[in-house]
């Protein structure tokens, strides 16, 4: 046999599937999904959030999961405490990447002037710490969902402009650009099309990576007490008001904190199977 038809076996025959690729398709589907439908249908439950029964009480008829430090019922508590969460994750990330694909876009393929212009204001915006500048926020008076939303966007736009001028000015990228310049083709259709389609992988992994970062800023900017009230039902307030009951009431703490490590954690597999799955075809 010869080794072309060898080769040409070898092309047509089937690809083994993995043992372990079923597992990790069924988690990044079953891992996210989980807290997200807890966060949106957990309000939709005839549970009532006010305080109504003893401090810190165990898990029983009235309460299957117990009661917080405040006497509310925990099981109410985690089935509201995720829309928060997830809303204010989401605005954070839609608001970074609508500030910084454009900045990203503009430094890579706009004139040198204004490259060093958008890049070197960036870098001052990214040496600034993000809980210093959310402490400092909190200090002056600026509180609220909103504050916090728009602070921690900022803070991400310069991580986000620098991976989109990166790819845009990756070697195939800028060739093809300069061609497409060349042909006629106007700056729009190359910048929205082919540059936009070259940066939606690197876009789409940094998400999953940076929905983790944004959510642990977000926590711990309502767990330091920075952002929410400390009657809010958000999973990280209730951790911060129930951390020094956590010996006596357990689920007050490890049930909030799981739903936000499976939430992370299901992010990342998520964004490596759908870029597992673009990659593919592109192939």
């Amino acid at each position: 046999m010869t080794t072309s038809v060898r080769r040409r076996r070898c092309r047509g025959a089937p690809r083994r599937r993995r043992p372990w690729a079923g597992a990790a398709s069924a988690g990044a589907v079953l891992l996210p999904a989980f807290p997200v439908l807890v966060a949106l249908a957990g309000p939709l439950l005839p549970l009532s959030a006010a305080p109504g029964g003893a401090p810190s009480a165990p898990p029983g008829p009235g309460h299957l999961l117990g009661t917080d430090v405040l006497g509310r019922d925990v099981l109410a508590l985690v089935s509201r405490g995720g829309l928060s969460v997830l809303g204010m994750t989401a605005a954070t990330l839609v608001l970074a990447y609508a500030a910084g694909v454009p900045s990203g876009l503009l430094a890579a393929h706009g004139r040198r002037w204004m490259d060093e212009t958008v890049m070197r204001g960036l870098d001052l915006l990214l040496a600034f710490p993000s809980l210093l500048l959310l402490m400092t926020l909190a200090a002056t008076g600026h509180r609220g969902a909103g504050t916090l939303v728009a602070a921690a966007a900022l803070v991400q736009v310069p991580a986000v402009a620098r991976l989109v001028r990166a790819t845009a000015l990756a070697p195939g990228c800028r060739t093809a650009v300069e061609a497409l310049r060349l042909q006629g083709v106007p700056e729009w259709r190359v910048q929205c099309g082919y540059v936009a389609r070259s940066v939606r992988g690197p876009l789409v992994t940094d998400a999953g990576s940076r929905f983790g970062l944004v959510l642990y800023l977000l926590a711990s900017a309502n767990f330091l007490g920075l952002g929410l009230p400390a009657d809010s039902p958000d999973w990280a307030v209730v951790i911060e008001r129930n951390t020094d009951a956590l010996f006596l009431q357990p689920a007050a703490v490890l049930i909030p904190a799981g739903l936000l490590m499976v939430l992370c954690v299901g992010a990342n597999l998520t964004a490596d199977r759908f870029l597992a799955r673009h990659e593919g075809r592109s192939r």
